[in-house]
Formats: structure tokens, sequence, C-alpha cells
């Protein structure tokens, strides 16, 4: 059963440079280390249990939808979901129409040497980034999330995410044949768009299309195609001293 977001993906294309913008901007980020596969991270850590993912690669790897995305301007480019039940999960999604692969081994190796190693379902196109990926950890969870959870900005968790695509219909499909729920239908009058949304969990997730070609939703699509748009955060401080989300680049970040 998905439990809820895990952590959301944004793709930048030099660490370092990131670590000290997201710092600037009153986020504790933690140098995550290097995976296996040729990139390395930074993570912001929330109090509630989810994070971000700040992810660089270290050599060109030009099949990975994330570094395609990275080369039309990066930002936030994936979200992952937690789930009690992996096999059971990527059963629900294949069920449901949806093309996931098979549950694949990854590492990461922290900056003090500890190896971390978990499992990671990935929807296959044209399902990648409209539907999230799902993880099982090989080493406790405690050590892949980092401890330092506390931000000067007041950030402390997730909200949701919402989802730029074309039909809302069509991806609502396979989270209605997972979730057993029909959707609450939205609209998005701050990006001229509506559609459907999702409860997993404490978070929510949007499904959007836009209603006219001038809608934010349709100049991502035809950027990027049909990806997430936005990740929705949760602020305990007054909406007058929160972080601007402008000052966050390329990644559209909205406060809550």
């Amino acid at each position: 059963m998905l439990k809820g977001i895990d952590h959301v993906v944004i793709a930048v294309p030099e660490l370092d440079e990131a670590i000290r913008h997201y710092g600037s901007v009153g986020f504790n980020v933690v140098p995550g280390g290097k995976h296996s596969i040729g990139t390395h991270n930074a993570l912001i850590a929330f109090r509630d249990g989810t994070y971000i993912e700040l992810i660089a690669f270290l050599t060109p790897i030009t099949g990975h939808p994330w570094y395609k995305a990275l080369q039309t301007g990066g930002g936030l480019v994936d979200f992952c979901m937690m789930t009690d039940n992996l096999e059971g999960d990527v059963a629900a999604f294949t069920r449901a129409g949806a093309a996931m692969g098979a549950p694949s081994s990854m590492t990461r190796k922290r900056p003090d040497g500890y190896e971390l190693s978990w499992e990671l379902s990935i929807p296959a196109p044209p399902w990648n980034g409209r539907l999230p990926f799902l993880i099982r950890d090989h080493t406790p969870r405690t050590e892949r999330v980092p401890r330092e959870h506390e931000h000067r900005n007041g950030i402390a968790g997730i909200r949701g995410v919402t989802v730029a695509v074309a039909d809302p219909e069509a991806t609502a499909t396979i989270y209605r044949g997972v979730l057993g729920a029909a959707g609450e239908k939205i609209e998005r009058h701050d990006l001229d768009a509506e559609g459907l949304a999702f409860a997993i969990g404490p978070h929510r997730i949007e499904l959007v299309a836009p209603k006219s070609e001038s809608s934010p939703i349709a100049k991502w699509i035809r950027a990027r195609g049909e990806s997430p748009f936005e990740a929705k955060l949760i602020s305990t401080i007054p909406a007058s001293e929160q972080i601007d989300p402008l000052l966050l680049r390329r990644a559209r970040l909205g406060i809550a």
C-alpha cells in the first residue's frame, strides 16, 4: 500500500552551487554522497519525514530522463512514494494499465563512508513523471534521511505535488486503479488549469491540464512533456515571513 511521498527530486547542474543557494535561502542542506550510477546528491530533510533531493550528474547519462530534463532547465523532475508492499504496489500499477520496472537495487555512499542500499521500481514511458517511482530500503531509512530537519525559513514538510498532464482522466485512470478512489475535481485558477486530485497518505497529488495555450501548464508540457510541475511545501511561519518561491530558481516550490 502506498503510504505517501518519500521525497521529491530536483535536478541541478552543479551540486555545490545548489547547496550554497538553498542554504542561503534558509534550508539546512546535508551532503548525501555518491550513487553507484554516476550521480551525487544533497538532501533537505523535514520534520514530517519527507525530504527534497538535490541531484547532479557526475558524468552525462544521456538516456536518463532526469538528465534530459536538466538540458531544458532542470528543477523539479520526479517524486517518490513510500510503500509497505513494493511487489504488491508494482502489481497494482500494472493491473491499472501502467508499466512499472521490476525492482532494481541502488546504492549511495555517504560522505562518512556508510553505504546505503535500496530498491526502486520506476514507471516506464509514457508514465514516468506522471506516476511516482517507488522505493524499498535495504538499509534503515533513518540512515538514508538526514536527522537535521529544522530550517531557518520555517519549512517543515511537503504537502503534495502538482503534475502537468495533457489529459487528467487518462492519468487518473491509473491512480483510481491503484487507490480505489475517484479523485476530487479541482480548479487551479492561478495556473489557468483544471484536473483531479488524489490523497495518498497525508499528501495530495494533483493532475492538472491547461485550459488555454497561455497557461503555465501548457508552456511546461511543450518544454518538458507531462511531468511534475510544482511541489507544495508546508511552512510554520506567517506568510509575510515566508521564503519567496522565485528565489528557488528553476524549481517551482509553492508554500502552503
